[in-house]
């Protein structure tokens, strides 16, 4: 159980810091037509909370291994 807990914890922290970095590179583009592109330009604090929670989950595997 505690290695299943551990393993999950590492699987979902490398998917959220991956997701998150993944939505902070790309940009997010309104309107294409032809030529012509039109980013939106938005905050990116949900990209931020996504890797925060990403680190987290990745400590807490580490930390959950140790005990």
């Amino acid at each position: 159980m505690n290695n299943t807990l551990k393993i999950v914890l590492l699987v979902v922290g490398v998917a959220l810091v991956g997701y998150g970095l993944y939505t902070l590179i790309t940009p997010e583009v309104l309107m294409e037509a032809g030529p012509l592109k039109i980013e939106a330009q938005g905050d990116k604090t949900q990209s931020y909370a996504m890797i925060a929670l990403g680190i987290l989950a990745l400590v807490g595997g580490v930390a959950f291994g140790k005990r």
